[in-house]
């Protein structure tokens, strides 16, 4: 990213789906270039907008997976506008949110790289987002 590395493990288990297509759109490029669209200090940044404004996506919508992992700092979710309505926005938090667990998929936990999620400003960009898979 602008501000440097984020390392997401990505939570497979609990949300089989999200993980699957959050991993197909990064290995087709589409994050590359995406511009952190939301930034809320002490709450959340976002990204995955085609448009950069929020309302955009891939052209298509999955279903939610909600599961018992609490959204705490530097959890990771699918941004949606209502029930099975994720696709490509997701947001890391920047603190504990409660108030979302159970109602976005959690798919992912930031293991490296918390100080740039909280240096990120609305304008920063992912420069590209690389999978690695476990040996």
């Amino acid at each position: 990213t602008t501000q440097g590395v984020i390392e997401i493990e990505l939570l497979y288990d609990a949300a089989p789906k999200t993980v699957i297509n959050f991993v197909e759109l990064a290995e087709s490029g589409y994050y590359d270039g995406r511009v952190w669209h939301r930034v809320i200090p002490d709450f959340v940044i976002q990204d995955g907008c085609s448009r950069g404004d929020g309302w955009g996506g891939p052209g298509y919508e999955i279903r939610s997976e909600h599961n018992t992992l609490h959204y705490d700092r530097g959890s990771v979710g699918m941004a949606n506008s209502g029930k099975d309505t994720g696709g490509s926005q997701f947001f890391i938090c920047q603190s504990p949110q409660p108030h979302l667990d159970g109602r976005y998929t959690l798919f992912g936990e930031v293991v490296k790289g918390f100080r740039e999620v909280t240096l990120t400003e609305v304008g920063d960009s992912i420069f590209t987002v690389r999978i690695i898979y476990p040996e």
